[in-house]
């Protein structure tokens, strides 16, 4: 039974049925929020996702400048792991002044991006800032640097094996 059409204390004191209904619709309508203005919700949604990203730091994996061995791949050549999933290694390459890498095949493309100096594939030179992808099973020409450099490199772990 609606509250707001109980019996009266004096007999016949009802309201109507109709009335009833109005006074329910306009409680209603008085306890739904007001629209929020788009821009409050915006400000509240980035704030909120802030938080979240925050919170969930620890689980981003950060290597810096100085953090981890450089281990030797090589006269003049030293690596430095930086993640490994299942065999898909991101990696620095440190290559000497005058330092070579043989030919050699990758199992998987192979992505690198030079970060300092420059370094030659084969006839090929590519500067800092730029890209080179070394395709699956295409055999690579030798890398060498005259004055040193430093790449990235995403691919499979390198293996001796590899080399030709």
């Amino acid at each position: 039974m609606n509250p707001l059409n109980t019996p009266a204390d004096e007999p016949g004191e009802r309201l109507d049925d109709a009335l009833v209904a109005q006074l329910n619709r306009a409680l209603f309508d008085a306890l739904l929020p007001e629209p929020a203005d788009a821009a409050a919700t915006a400000r509240v949604k980035h704030r909120l996702l802030e938080r979240i990203a925050d919170d969930q730091r620890s689980r981003h994996v950060t290597v810096r400048r100085d953090d981890g061995p450089w281990q030797p791949f090589g006269p003049g050549l030293r690596i430095k792991l930086l993640h490994d999933a299942d065999g898909i290694w991101s990696y620095l390459l440190k290559l000497a002044p005058g330092a070579r890498l043989p030919s050699h095949r990758h199992p998987v493309d192979e992505e690198c991006v030079v970060l300092e100096g420059a370094v030659w594939f084969g006839e090929l030179r590519v500067d800092a800032g730029g890209f080179h992808l070394g395709r699956k099973d295409v055999l690579h020409a030798p890398i060498t640097t005259v004055d040193g450099a430093t790449v990235f490199l995403r691919g499979a772990r390198p293996e001796v094996e590899h080399l030709i």
